[in-house]
């Protein structure tokens, strides 16, 4: 098993700036990647960006590229999202994700192709 906890969220305004962290504790060497989700009420939960734990591939939905940057620090276990230029389309519960890499065909932009998940962190975008 693997354990995530995500850290970070909160209130900004428009323009502004945030990063979230998600700690990685458990059975961490069976991890292939890990991701960003986000869910706005009444919204299906949707796919934000995620990195492969073992290189440097990085892969963003289009409404975040250029804005948002994922990255990790294996030594911590850790992946970090840092948010710029936020827009108020934004707001939403931030959810941490890590897949095990099993899926075959998987593109790992969806949900169903993650394995664990932290209990999410609230980021609110005022405009």
């Amino acid at each position: 098993q693997v354990q995530l906890v995500e850290s970070g969220g909160g209130l900004v305004q428009a323009g502004g700036s945030l990063r979230l962290s998600c700690a990685a504790s458990g059975r961490t060497f069976s991890i292939y990647a890990m991701g960003w989700f986000r869910q706005a009420p009444g919204k299906e939960r949707e796919f934000v960006t995620y990195i492969r734990w073992n290189g440097a591939s990085t892969y963003y939905a289009d409404s975040v590229k250029g804005r948002f940057t994922i990255s990790r620090n294996n030594v911590k276990n850790t992946v970090y999202l840092q948010m710029n230029s936020l827009k108020p389309e934004d707001s939403a519960v931030y959810y941490c994700a890590a897949t095990r890499g099993i899926y075959s065909s998987a593109t790992y932009y969806y949900p169903n192709e993650y394995d664990y998940w932290g209990q999410g962190t609230q980021v609110t975008v005022s405009s």
